[in-house]
């Protein structure tokens, strides 16, 4: 082992937070082969071991395993999403197949499933603790799940399928950044920007020059299908232009980069990997161990939304029309006509729009006003930002956080502005996971993509970022305030369909008037937001929600069905799959495409949500209740907040998740409140 490279050893920086500052490119695949190669010389010793198996020379010694490997690996997936070159794709897609085959050395190793399996037999008779039982329960449906009971040849297949798997979903991750780049709309004449605001026209013309093209603006498309400028910008031919850039990117338009021949192989790979694993079809594997339990009830809750939600859309669309015949616009409505007059209905119907809210909405403000004000009374923390820890880019910024009792809890790295070199969307992840085991305490990190903005102006955020805002360190606390023993239960380590609950949670506090009173105030004149003008906008937030449920039970049931599929039903035509199946759920609105197209799917084709797109849902099931018994319970207070800490947020993946909601909330979720949240029902 090379001595100079900082990951063969325990980071000395605070909290062993990454040196960022020591770390370089060519520490990685060293780093990667040093960890492989030290995690299975761990792990053959506690397989071959004489000892009969116990708890602690089992599960606890796998437990210590792989610290190289750890290190290395929260290091360069974070910078593979959040901060990406040609260098690390290149390393990404090359030990992307040796990760999965290291997986694969571990769980198929039959020395060592024979010692889980013993202690899995003799459970009952041995006096384990409940988080010791949860671990032994995690570990050998992992091993079950992986293949360790197939035959030799099944095996070698499971291997080959897992190997392929990783490459592909490596390449569909690159192939989405790249393509951000490709479908970026670039405009001659800013009298085409008319309704944007002169920072965001101002921001264009600086994307632009970056990138080669000075005197014109660059107008980025975003992860989804709907792109945020769609709201206010007058030129319908410039909208469509917007829309169709997003909605058929990574289809090979024009000779670019296309997708679906991997979309079709993943389908096949993981249906034909399900099969030999005694599964049906993915979704029946993957949700087997979710809190829906399978398929049918994932599907059952998206489908019985249908009806309700494609009834409000109809509502909505009457509105959307009216208001484009007094622009003398007849004719259907389009998909790229929808945001932008859906922004005049609001602001027609509640005397409010975006651009008359987003001044109030100063990133700074919103953070520490509203974000950290609102943790700070619920959970008694603050968050206290510090400047001599090494980040992986200039923007980034680092957060102590402190308890109540002045002790530290753990560090927080807050990353919020767009850049090319980081992927879509927004998400948090942890560097270094809460475990007493191995005596550490949590750094997470939370990463978004807000607009830019140009030199010298303020970052003013719509009310989508601020919430997602919230949202996002609601996933943070949930790593930040684990208190578990074993690294393989802390923190978000819970099923999928659970772990958007607590930060889904955190979203509606966003929009409450004493905490919006508090960081919403006119970054100029610092006039705090009227309430004439906060109650409008809180109104106003109900709207359109019938689109917003639309455009992802669409997606949410594509999902489902491309994973629902047998390996001799996988089609050809990734085009025409997504059209039967939105007509076969009565989903097929034109004016309302699905939130994701299968071709930029990134959630289910390459980031861990497949067959679990439906989870945001089923979680926002469990925060709309949750929320709600708060608010009927005293709201934002500390009682509150210890309560959801110590029962919900502490607890991580060390008790069953629905007995942890029945402990918090006294019974189980009822939808109610969701009908409600979504503007649904009164």
């Amino acid at each position: 082992m090379n001595q100079d490279n900082p990951f063969f050893r325990a980071s000395k920086l605070p909290f062993q937070a990454p040196d960022f500052a020591a770390i370089k490119p060519e520490h990685f695949a060293s780093a990667f082969e040093a960890g492989f190669k030290q995690q299975l010389e761990q792990v053959r010793a506690i397989a071959e071991q004489k000892d009969p198996p116990s708890f602690e020379n089992t599960l606890v010694a796998m437990e210590k395993s792989g610290e190289i490997l750890t290190r290395v690996s929260a290091v360069f997936f974070n910078l593979a999403g959040a901060h990406t070159n040609e260098s690390i794709q290149e390393i990404e897609q090359a030990v992307a197949p040796k990760l999965a085959r290291h997986s694969d050395d571990i769980y198929l190793n039959e020395q060592l499933f024979a010692r889980v399996e013993a202690l899995w037999n003799q459970r009952k008779e041995l006096q384990f603790s409940e988080e010791q039982q949860r671990l032994l329960k995690k570990t050998y449906e992992d091993f079950v799940r992986a293949g360790a009971k197939l035959s030799d040849q099944q095996q070698s297949e499971v291997r080959a399928i897992n190997e392929r798997v990783s490459t592909l979903t490596t390449q569909f991750q690159n192939n989405l950044l790249a393509v951000t780049k490709e479908r970026a709309v670039l405009v001659d004449d800013a009298k085409q920007l008319e309704g944007m605001s002169e920072g965001e026209v101002a921001a264009a013309k600086q994307a632009a020059s970056a990138r080669g093209q000075d005197g014109k603006y660059l107008l980025a498309i975003t992860n989804t299908t709907r792109q945020p400028v769609l709201t206010s910008l007058k030129n319908r031919e410039l909208r469509k232009r917007i829309w169709l850039a997003s909605a058929n990117r990574a289809l090979g338009e024009n000779g670019g980069i296309d997708n679906q021949p991997i979309v079709l192989e993943l389908a096949k790979l993981r249906a034909q990997r399900s099969k030999l694993l005694g599964y049906n079809d993915h979704a029946s594997f993957t949700l087997e161990n979710q809190m829906a339990g399978n398929p049918k009830a994932a599907m059952k809750m998206l489908e019985d939304l249908v009806p309700g939600v494609v009834e409000k859309v109809k509502s909505e669309t009457s509105l959307i029309s009216d208001a484009m015949k007094e622009d003398e616009l007849t004719g259907p409505v389009q998909p790229w006509d929808w945001e932008y007059y859906a922004e005049k209905v609001r602001a027609k119907k509640y005397q409010v729009d975006e651009s008359a809210i987003k001044p109030y909405f100063e990133l700074e403000s919103v953070l520490q006003n509203g974000v950290f004000y609102t943790y700070k009374k619920l959970y008694g923390v603050e968050f206290k930002e510090r400047k001599d820890l090494p980040v992986w880019h200039s923007s980034v910024r680092v957060f102590d956080v402190i308890g109540q009792d002045s002790k530290p809890i753990g560090l927080f790295y807050a990353d919020y502005f767009q850049r090319d070199s980081k992927r879509g969307g927004a998400w948090m992840d942890s560097l270094v996971s809460q475990a007493r085991l191995l005596h550490q305490l949590p750094v997470v990190i939370n990463v978004m993509n807000v607009p830019t903005p140009a030199e010298g102006e303020p970052a003013l955020m719509s009310l989508d970022h601020v919430q997602t805002m919230f949202h996002e360190l609601g996933h943070g606390v949930h790593g930040l305030f684990s208190s578990v023993e074993y690294p393989s239960l802390s923190g978000t380590s819970v099923p999928r369909d659970y772990v958007e609950f607590p930060s889904t949670f955190h979203e509606d506090w966003a929009i409450e008037p004493d905490i919006l009173a508090n960081y919403a105030r006119h970054y100029k004149t610092g006039e705090v937001l009227p309430k004439a003008l906060l109650d409008k906008a809180i109104a106003a937030n109900k709207f359109n929600k019938g689109f917003d449920s639309l455009e992802y039970l669409s997606a949410a049931l594509l999902d489902l069905a491309w994973h629902s599929l047998t390996p001799d039903q996988i089609p050809s035509d990734v085009v025409g799959f997504e059209r039967e199946v939105l007509a076969k759920f009565g989903v097929d609105l034109s004016a309302v495409p699905p939130r994701y197209r299968s071709s930029y799917f990134a959630h289910v084709w390459s980031g861990g949500y497949s067959a679990g797109y439906y989870a945001y849902l089923w979680s926002e099931v469990l925060a709309a209740d949750a929320y709600a018994f708060m608010k009927q319970s005293g709201g934002l207070t500390a009682t509150n907040g210890a309560s959801f800490r110590d029962k919900i947020l502490s607890r991580g993946g060390s008790r069953e998740v629905m007995q942890q909601y029945i402990d918090f909330r006294g019974q189980e979720p009822e939808v109610k409140a969701l009908l409600i949240r979504r503007g649904l029902k009164q």
